[in-house]
């Protein structure tokens, strides 16, 4: 149950996402459901991948996110040759003036940030990858045997280029699983396009006002787990991501023919977390005090698509990640319950 002090904040979170939006678009023209997507992402507490191509704003929308949030921005240009020494930070050795003395300190990388844009992170080898996985996980990195807990809030947002593949490290699957939403930037349409160029093609300077500090956004984040959701909801969301299962362990689970015909491996069970982690944020920021079946399904999509690995059939067929979703939302009536 919902105290006076946290429908007050959700009231207000309501009004901060509408000023963050209105900022936003200050310097960023369309991409609303990106912007929404990402804003679901940081008060819910998870990390996002962006895929698109070059020249969709990617970085600046990630920038300019956290000009609007007050929060220490990091970017860090994922290349072949990253150590991950070069991402968490390195032991050197220095000289105490006044003792004479040398001793080991720990000097920072840069994902000691609230805000750690990854660019390209399909760019660097494994072994560099996989020094984000604790980042994300734990928040903290391990150097010299010793943990460093990184600052809160903290949020890895990578971007990816998914038509570029020579020279590239595909995320594994346990790294893909870490970040909370895959979400697609698509093209501007036509009169989006043409405000991008009259505006980016004028001598016109743009100032983003802050909205939250790092204290508020910790304390609204904490209020958009306390959102409540209802039983036949959550079993909603369950039954959905139990419904992209092909195998199902020990229960054979009765999974929709779409899905048995183009899926080799569905989501677990982080994905049914997310799904209503990221209904309850969605709920929040619209200054809505419960969860909405509307809010299930908004979420589905960056929730699930990098989850399901599809088969050589779907590739055949030219069915998507996205078409299969589409699909589950289609199909899975509301209030059924998960399959046992």
């Amino acid at each position: 149950m919902l105290g006076d002090s946290d429908l007050e904040d959700i009231r207000h979170l309501g009004q901060a996402s509408d000023r963050l939006t209105s900022e936003l678009g200050k310097v960023i023209v369309g991409q609303r459901e990106v912007v929404e997507q990402l804003l679901i992402a940081m008060f819910a507490r998870g990390h996002c991948l962006l895929v698109g191509v070059p020249g969709l704003a990617k970085t600046l929308l990630i920038r300019t996110l956290s000009d609007a949030l007050s929060l220490n921005f990091s970017r860090v240009q994922f290349t072949p040759d990253l150590m991950p020494a070069d991402i968490t930070g390195t032991e050197v050795i220095q000289e105490d003036k006044s003792t004479g003395k040398r001793e080991f300190r720990f000097l920072e990388g840069p994902l000691f940030a609230n805000i750690v844009l990854a660019d390209e992170i399909n760019r660097t080898p494994p072994k560099t990858q996989a020094a984000l996985l604790e980042a994300m996980q734990e928040k903290q990195v391990t150097v010299g045997g010793k943990r460093y807990t990184l600052p809160e809030p903290f949020f890895v947002l990578a971007t990816q280029n998914p038509i570029e593949q020579e020279g590239t490290y595909p995320l594994p699957e346990a790294q893909l699983d870490r970040f909370m939403f895959m979400v697609q930037v698509e093209y501007p349409d036509a009169d989006e396009e043409l405000a991008i160029v009259k505006q980016t093609t004028a001598d016109i300077e743009v100032s983003v006002s802050e909205v939250l500090s790092a204290e508020e956004i910790l304390r609204l984040s904490h209020v958009v787990r306390r959102v409540p959701i209802a039983d036949h909801l959550a079993q909603y969301a369950i039954a959905i991501v139990r419904n992209t299962r092909v195998r199902g362990g020990k229960a054979k689970v009765q999974v929709p023919p779409m899905v048995d015909q183009y899926v080799s491996w569905g989501a677990g069970p982080r994905a049914s977390q997310y799904l209503v982690l990221a209904a309850k944020a969605r709920a929040a920021l619209a200054g809505r005090h419960c969860v909405e079946s509307d809010d299930l399904r908004a979420v589905a999509g960056p929730v699930l698509r990098h989850r399901l690995i599809t088969n050589f059939n779907a590739e055949a067929d030219g069915i998507s990640a996205d078409d299969v979703i589409s699909h589950l939302l289609e199909t899975t009536p509301l209030g059924t319950e998960s399959a046992a």
